[in-house]
């Protein structure tokens, strides 16, 4: 017989005590998750408890040992042996967040019971419990708890603890290719094709489980029944009212609802369809309804989503995939800072936005996980243990309170909070190709966002908020070898003609952009190539893109980027070099064996390059010694160019004379150059470490070896902040009561001059 929720007047009924209890959002949310675990799983209520206390075992500072609800093996191991199931309930306005469900967490250790459940109903999370110690957090997360009658089963239990993140990562990341494949096999498409129609039915899938219709998974079963109201309720009335072009297969309504949901995020062309056969959609769909993708945790999603991208596209479009070790060694060497602005001109899939994004989120996360631990010591000290049970419960509510506060800093959601402005403020992208700016996106959506910035555009014009001066960071793998020919013009089709974002973006960057948008406006008919001043020096398009990169960054921003070998040892790009030695200052220099790239598909050498544009003072510094330089060589040794170049002018020398006037000439302004770049190294010196590793962590065939550049991003770290390579963004976020509220207290500059800021966030 199906349990029932029971509501009444205000009260709700808890079948586990027999009693009409007040009708609170917690109490709603722990009867119907009784009524799930009857109803669902199998469980009789004689084998269950609700609100259950530990008097002892605590360890102070970390609150009560109490279950919301706890579930035995059977009704005759009630309170006589360790149960197997704890869970925890939270008002369903509160986020999961692990380290928030700690009387619960607390309760399920001390008792020994192996799996823990967290719920607030709309999202709910089951986790592994350490049985042989008290380590500080919980184990990892699974993917569910036993049904009654796997809970008899040993194997059953131990195959449910077994099935951890890790083993949900490769789980999805096969189960991907798997539906890649049936596309490719039921439909006869390309890899690259049938990597975009399973893309498509990602985010059809990911637009129904934001907003879920009853069932909280997009499955076939949900599918089917929704279809047959589609049929029989608004296909007719579309054709009535629009004419044939809305006499469409559900499955194809359905996508232009997601193109839709995501029209703002440029993820599809306004007129792309669906381009399989129904019976491979509902084969992906069927596939993929094990999983719930709104609250699939990020790094599941995002690094399962990374191993499909590079099954799919080992081959023709490996170049757009930078080495995963190659990206967190340059991420860490420039070491972004909440706040900072980070783009990607090249981004390709996104690889190393997506790693700034998470490095700068792991940080914001700590701190909120360090302000929960000083709550936690604050309010749970000998005096809230001696308390009564009344005023126990008001602690608890009050640290709760605080809690659910912090959790708001890591909403997405809330235009106020640390983590939206990280990922829409902060994370920036172009690339070229449009297939890989649209798998940039989708990578950045699966890791948990940071997508908005990301576009299909040329790296080297400006678009949205890409344009001089701009970023604190630039991360990049330019293509190598490719040149940008004399003949390739800016064209009208080059313009931005979306009046509607270009009212939001000037609102937004205000002066800044409508300069930007002069980059291309003002310069139709004329060449890519003279836009940029090395340009005359060369056509490579590595070289165009470290002057424009060195052009997007901030006085004093500093750059990682992959360059070819050559480009620090051919004499043809002298010129080159010295040009981006007048911009900024090379701080590392890390040769990486040809290996790394291999699997990749590319056949030259690669040397990973950082530079840090010069600040105001250094560029003023420079410019005077350049001309200082210039001026001590021309007394020098002007006086003998003039000369020579007068006799070269004389009429009547033979040919053989004036090429020995023309050669001495070019030797004298030889040594003229050489001269002034001996007094500029001279007097505008310093060191460039300069580091050659063998082994970078993945071998020619791609399988995981040895890494060193882990160590040494470490040693450069130690490095740089000895030598202030860079002025640190001291932003320091801290959270306290001020003025009878729970509040975010923000510092700024440098630690010995810190002043404070008080902040309201939102409740």
């Amino acid at each position: 017989m199906k349990l029932e929720l029971k509501i009444e007047d205000k009260k709700i009924f808890a079948p586990l005590q027999d009693k009409w209890l007040v009708l609170t959002p917690e109490e709603k949310v722990r009867q119907t998750y009784i009524c799930r675990l009857v109803n669902h799983y199998g469980y009789s209520l004689d084998q269950m408890k609700q609100e259950v206390t530990v008097a002892e075992g605590n360890k102070r500072g970390t609150g009560r040992a109490s279950a919301d609800i706890v579930v035995w093996k059977s009704k005759d191991e009630v309170e006589k042996k360790a149960p197997s199931i704890v869970v925890e309930c939270k008002a369903d306005n509160i986020d999961i967040v692990e380290g928030d469900y700690f009387q619960g967490s607390h309760y399920a250790r001390y008792v020994k019971a192996p799996f823990f459940v967290t719920t607030n109903l709309k999202h709910t999370k089951v986790f592994k419990v350490n049985l042989d110690g008290y380590p500080k957090d919980l184990e990892d997360e699974i993917l569910d708890i036993p049904t009654f009658k796997d809970l008899q089963s040993e194997k059953k239990v131990k195959d449910l603890l077994t099935q951890t993140k890790a083993f949900t990562r490769d789980e999805f990341s096969n189960l991907l290719f798997r539906c890649h494949n049936i596309i490719r096999n039921n439909d006869k498409l390309s890899p690259e094709a049938a990597f975009d129609e399973t893309s498509k039915i990602l985010f059809m899938k990911i637009r129904y489980e934001r907003n879920p219709d009853e069932d909280n998974i997009f499955s076939l079963k949900q599918f089917k029944k929704q279809e047959a109201q589609y049929e029989k309720n608004i296909r007719p009335i579309n054709v009535k009212r629009n004419g044939p072009k809305d006499d469409i297969p559900y499955m194809d309504y359905w996508f232009e609802l997601t193109k839709d949901e995501f029209k703002d995020d440029d993820l599809f062309d306004p007129n792309e369809k669906i381009k399989i056969k129904q019976a491979s959609f509902e084969a992906i769909v069927k596939a993929l309804e094990i999983y719930n993708l709104s609250t699939t945790s990020d790094d599941v999603k995002g690094i399962a989503f990374e191993k499909f991208l590079g099954k799919t596209f080992r081959g023709e479009l490996g170049q757009f995939f930078t080495p995963r070790t190659v990206v967190d060694y340059m991420v860490e060497v420039l070491d972004p800072q909440e706040g900072e602005t980070v783009c990607d001109p090249c981004c390709g899939s996104g690889g190393f936005l997506i790693k700034a994004f998470e490095y700068v989120r792991s940080k914001i996360e700590n701190e909120i996980k360090e302000a929960k631990n000083k709550i936690k010591l604050k309010y749970y000290t000998e005096e809230y243990y001696n308390a009564s049970k009344k005023e126990q419960e008001k602690i608890d509510q009050k640290v709760n309170d605080q809690f659910t506060l912090l959790n708001s800093e890591l909403d997405i959601l809330n235009p106020e909070s640390r983590l939206r402005r990280l990922s829409y403020d902060c994370i920036y992208g172009t690339d070229a190709n449009p297939r890989m700016a649209r798998t940039a996106k989708m990578n950045m959506i699966m890791h948990g966002d940071g997508h908005g910035g990301v576009h299909h555009h040329d790296g080297l014009l400006n678009v949205n908020g890409i344009f001089d001066g701009r970023f604190d960071i630039i991360l990049t793998n330019p293509p190598f070898g490719a040149r940008v020919e004399k003949s390739l013009k800016i064209t009208e089709q080059d313009k931005y003609t979306d009046t509607e974002r270009i009212a939001k973006y000037t609102e937004r960057y205000k002066e800044d952009y409508v300069k930007a948008l002069k980059q291309i406006n003002d310069n139709i008919g004329k060449s890519v190539l003279s836009l940029f001043d090395t340009g005359k020096m060369s056509s490579l398009t590595e070289v165009l893109f470290i002057e424009r990169c060195l052009d997007l960054l901030k006085p004093g921003g500093r750059m990682g980027i992959v360059l070819p070998e050559g480009v620090l040892n051919n004499t043809k790009l002298q010129k080159v070099r010295d040009y981006v030695e007048g911009k900024a200052k090379i701080i590392n220099i890390t040769s990486i064996p040809q290996d790394v790239f291999i699997a990749s598909g590319a056949t030259v050498k690669p040397s990973l390059l950082f530079f840090k544009k010069f600040t105001e003072d250094e560029a003023k510094e420079y410019a005077t010694i350049l001309k200082t330089a210039k001026a001590n060589a021309k007394n020098e040794h002007g006086k003998e160019i003039a000369e020579l170049q007068e006799k070269i002018k004389t009429r009547g020398l033979d040919k053989e004379e004036k090429a020995e006037l023309r050669e001495k000439l070019k030797q004298v302004q030889q040594q003229m150059e050489d001269e002034i770049k001996l007094e500029l190294k001279t007097n505008f010196d310093y060191e460039i470490p300069i580091v050659e590793v063998e082994k970078a962590g993945i071998s020619t065939t791609g399988a995981k070896i040895e890494n060193e550049l882990e160590p040494v991003a470490k040693e450069f770290t130690k490095y740089r902040i000895e030598k202030q390579l860079w002025n640190e963004h001291y932003t320091t976020v801290q959270y306290d009561e001020y003025e009878d509220k729970f509040q975010r207290v923000v510092a700024f500059g440098e630690p010995e001059t810190f002043y404070t800021k008080y902040a309201n966030f939102n409740q």
